[in-house]
């Protein structure tokens, strides 16, 4: 099969390496670059797609989000449910997000279609008081 031909450069090194070489089509940049492999044939191939991801992880931007969680618990999804009891649960994601602490009080307002919820307490009842959970049809 194939294998790489050298160890291909990553994070500010390979930044640099392209502003150095941005005067060159993008296949020779990768290649220069280090992302390219060579087969049993002896034929150069470039990996442009391992290239810009590299590009991409080096400017900060990772493309795994499943990467970047501790792997506890679930990412919160913007959506609950009615449980059978009656109760919509938020959830520690949403309050933990929201910056609540154990204690903040909240004024229920119902309207149509929508819940919103007014906080009470704290320095943030007048700045950010209002969260809203409308309902689909």
């Amino acid at each position: 099969m194939s294998e790489p031909a050298t160890a291909p450069l990553t994070g500010k090194a390979l930044l640099q390496k392209v502003k150095e070489l941005s005067h060159l089509p993008r296949r020779e940049t990768a290649k220069r670059c280090g992302y390219y492999t060579v087969t049993k044939n002896n034929q150069t191939r470039v990996n442009l797609t391992e290239f810009y991801d590299a590009l991409l992880v080096a400017k900060g931007l990772p493309l795994d989000p499943e990467g970047t969680k501790d792997g506890r618990g679930r990412e919160p999804t913007y959506r609950v449910s009615v449980h059978q009891n009656g109760q919509i649960v938020i959830g520690a994601a949403y309050t933990k997000a929201m910056g609540l602490k154990p204690g903040d009080e909240f004024e229920i307002k119902l309207g149509y279609k929508h819940i919103h919820l007014v906080q009470l307490s704290g320095d943030k009842a007048s700045k950010n008081g209002a969260v809203e959970v409308e309902e689909n049809e």
